[in-house]
C-alpha cells in the first residue's frame, strides 16, 4: 500500500500568502494602543501621574480609584496584554478569515470593557480620564476597521447572527467585570488588623470626610482595601463636583479632602493606618 504524503500547498496558494500585503491601518492602531497602555502601565508601576493629569484631575481620580486595577494589577497592563495578543494574531495567523475572527473577538471584548469602565467613571466618579478615552477611541477604531474589512467568508445568510454573537460576547465580558468589582466573591478578605482598625475608628467616634471626585480620598480608601467599606466615611459632595456640599460638611467647615476629625482634632490629607492607630490609641 502506497504511503500517503501530505498535500503541499499549490504555488498559487503560497504566492497568495506571501504577497498578502500587511494590514497597515490595523497595525498602526494596535501600535498606538500598545504605546498608550504601555505608557500608563509604566506610570502605574512607578506610582507617578501620567502627563496632562494634574492632582485632582479626572485622570488622577480614575487612576487612584478601585476601578483602575483587576486582580491587583493595573488595568492598563491588561490592556497592553490585549493589544499584544491582537498583534500576535495578526502577525502569526496566515488564514485571513481565521485571523479576522480572532482579532474581532479580542477587539469587541476590549471595547466592551473600555465602554463599561467609562460609564463607571461617569456614574461613580462623575469624571472621565483623557488617557482612557484615547484607548477607547483606539479600540473603537480597531472594531470599525475590522467591520469594514470583514471577509465574505464570515458573512451568514441570517443577518442578525453576527451582531447577536458580538453582543453576547460583550455582555459576558462586562457582566464578569461587573461581578468582580461589585461582588465580594472575587475580592480577598481585608487584613484582620485593618478591619479591626476600621471598626475601632467608628467606635471611637472618628469621622472621615471626603468627596467622590477626590483622588486623595480614593487613595485613603485603598489603604484599607476591602475594610474601607467599614470606615466612618461622610460624603461631602453627594451631587458631584459642581453640586452643593452636604450640610454636615458645611457645619464642620470641611474645605479640604480628605479631612479626619478625631477627638475634636482636625487632620487634613491622607493618613496612613499607623497614624490613625496612633491618634486613636489603637494597638497596631
Amino acid at each position: 500500500m502506497a504511503k500517503k504524503h501530505p498535500r503541499k500547498p499549490s504555488a498559487k496558494t503560497r504566492q497568495t500568502r506571501t504577497n498578502t500585503p500587511p494590514n497597515w491601518p490595523l497595525l498602526a492602531l494596535l501600535g498606538l494602543g500598545l504605546a498608550i497602555t504601555g505608557y500608563l502601565t509604566g506610570v502605574a508601576w512607578l506610582d507617578s501621574g501620567p502627563a496632562l493629569c494634574g492632582d485632582g484631575s479626572g485622570c488622577d481620580l480614575v487612576q487612584n480609584s478601585r476601578w483602575s486595577r483587576v486582580l491587583g494589577l493595573p488595568l492598563s497592563l491588561w490592556g497592553f496584554v490585549l493589544y499584544t495578543l491582537m498583534l500576535l494574531v495578526v502577525l502569526s495567523t496566515p488564514a485571513p478569515t481565521k485571523r479576522w475572527r480572532r482579532v474581532w473577538r479580542l477587539s469587541v471584548a476590549g471595547l466592551a470593557i473600555s465602554l463599561y469602565l467609562t460609564m463607571v467613571g461617569l456614574v461613580e466618579l462623575q469624571t472621565v480620564c483623557l488617557w482612557c478615552l484615547a484607548s477607547l477611541a483606539t479600540l473603537a477604531g480597531v472594531v470599525a476597521l475590522l467591520a469594514w474589512q470583514r471577509p465574505a467568508a464570515t458573512q451568514s445568510p441570517v443577518w442578525w447572527y453576527w451582531p447577536l454573537n458580538s453582543a453576547i460576547l460583550a455582555l459576558v465580558v462586562t457582566g464578569s467585570l461587573h461581578i468582580y468589582y461589585y461582588s465580594d466573591f472575587w475580592q480577598p478578605p481585608p487584613p484582620a488588623k485593618l478591619e479591626a482598625l476600621a471598626e475601632h475608628l467608628e467606635e471611637r467616634g472618628a469621622v472621615f470626610y471626603g468627596a467622590s471626585w477626590c483622588s486623595a480620598c480614593q487613595q485613603q480608601k485603598r489603604l484599607f482595601h476591602q475594610a474601607s467599606e467599614q470606615l466612618p466615611y461622610v460624603e461631602c459632595s453627594p451631587l458631584g463636583r459642581e453640586g452643593p456640599r452636604a450640610r454636615v460638611c458645611v457645619r464642620e467647615d470641611i474645605i479640604s479632602y480628605p479631612t479626619w476629625i478625631i477627638d475634636d482634632r482636625r487632620y487634613e490629607g491622607v493618613l496612613e493606618p499607623e497614624e490613625l492607630a496612633r491618634h486613636t490609641a489603637f494597638e497596631w
